[in-house]
């Protein structure tokens, strides 16, 4: 599949709710709300997207998530919305503009398909790994609905004239729009103008590459899955391609992701401080520790907040993987003196996204949960696109995106 060059991205016939619908049927991302959330969440609301993306909520609680029948009554639920024209399809290919808004924050984004091939020839490109339970979730989920039901956020490098493309498409007539329950508002637009349309087409292909910020699981199991019919004969041009929102990188807004630990590895609180001085430089500080700039650490333990910055000797600037904070965290505290090896497996260490508050970290460790918690400087995307560009992987929970996306606003059905 990866021996020739396909077009980096294709509008194409998406499916939609009908503007009317479209409040009922949005829907958080599948993999932030446990099944007990989600079912509360959806609870007298038959059209919301969850009996898509989580339609263990609609079979008996003590079900296994990963059944068969889970993955069944995904398909039956999204027949039956399509049925009741809850869910419509676009009768032309198109692209739609995606304007996210979070208080005073705005990212305007393309819904498209991006190609399979491009991702295996390392132009779509990674910087995560991903958990074989979670990507085989995916799969099954992609195979048993026979579409993409939630996108992979991607952000492309500069480009000054996508940018003004898209700010063309920001003036077309809005098609709908929904606020979620985290105050974020979701605008659709449809892009059907066909000069437009090959105008985007044409930019996107001139790009070098673009970057998975978002999503590395869906993309994954959408690769295994045009794999899987392609080798069977099964293949169409839709399987090939995968559901995508992609943003200017300048735009995008990753917030800190926060590491909590349930012990000090047998340590008192004066031995943990004498050693995390070898690397970091110490100081209490009388109010809430959040780092302004790359080489900061908030830390809470027993009631303190500390002040950590690592020291300028231990930091190499040639060594982009080495220098990103969440690195030398590990490198300096959470393995060494904290014997944290394996972060993503390791049940001692927690990671908690940016939108949480300091208070709620800090009551983590007051409760005695979490013995310490570490506050991090955000990872940027500059540093994000040179990971991915040199071909490494960061450490996982490195980025947490701000605003995130919506399931069940536009799918991509694989016929």
């Amino acid at each position: 599949m990866a021996e020739t060059t396909a077009s980096l991205i294709k509008p194409f016939r998406g499916l939609l709710p009908r503007p009317e619908y479209a409040q009922q049927v949005a829907a958080p991302p599948y993999d932030v709300l446990s099944s007990s959330e989600a079912r509360v969440m959806a609870a007298g609301n038959p059209w919301s997207f969850l009996h898509i993306s989580k339609p263990e909520i609609d079979l008996a609680e003590d079900v296994n998530a990963y059944s068969d029948e889970v993955y069944k009554q995904a398909s039956l639920n999204l027949k039956k919305m399509i049925q009741q024209k809850i869910l419509q399809r676009q009768e032309q290919s198109c692209y739609f503009h995606y304007r996210l808004e979070m208080g005073q924050h705005t990212q305007d984004g393309l819904v498209a398909v991006a190609s399979v091939d491009e991702y295996l020839n390392n132009r779509i490109r990674k910087h995560e790994l991903t958990r074989p339970e979670k990507e085989n979730d995916r799969v099954r989920q992609i195979s048993a609905v026979n579409a993409q039901t939630g996108p992979v956020m991607m952000v492309y490098p500069q480009s000054p004239r996508i940018d003004q493309l898209l700010s063309s498409a920001a003036q077309l007539p809005v098609l709908f729009q929904v606020s979620t329950a985290d105050d974020v508002r979701h605008i659709i637009r449809v892009i059907d103008q066909q000069d437009l349309i090959d105008s985007i087409s044409k930019e996107f292909d001139s790009v070098p590459a673009i970057y998975i910020a978002d999503g590395h699981h869906r993309s994954a199991a959408a690769e295994r899955v045009a794999s899987a019919r392609h080798s069977a004969n099964q293949a169409t041009t839709s399987s090939e391609y995968f559901l995508s929102v992609l943003f200017p990188h300048h735009q995008q807004r990753i917030i800190d992701y926060n590491r909590v630990v349930s012990d000090l590895n047998q340590l008192s609180q004066e031995e943990f401080l004498v050693k995390i001085s070898a690397a970091y430089s110490v100081k209490t500080s009388a109010e809430v520790v959040k780092p302004k700039q790359t080489g900061e650490v908030g830390m809470y333990l027993t009631g303190q907040w500390y002040h950590l910055v690592i020291k300028p000797e231990l930091v190499n600037p040639d060594n982009l993987l080495g220098s990103l904070d969440v690195s030398l965290l590990s490198d300096y505290i959470l393995t060494p003196i904290l014997g944290i090896k394996d972060l993503r497996h390791d049940q001692r260490i927690d990671f908690v996204g940016g939108s949480r508050s300091s208070d709620w970290l800090q009551g983590l460790v007051d409760s005695g949960k979490m013995a310490v918690a570490f506050v991090l400087y955000p990872t940027q995307m500059q540093q994000l696109m040179g990971v991915a560009d040199s071909g490494q992987i960061m450490p996982p929970k490195s980025t947490w995106f701000e605003p995130k996306l919506a399931d069940g606003l536009v799918s991509h059905v694989l016929d």
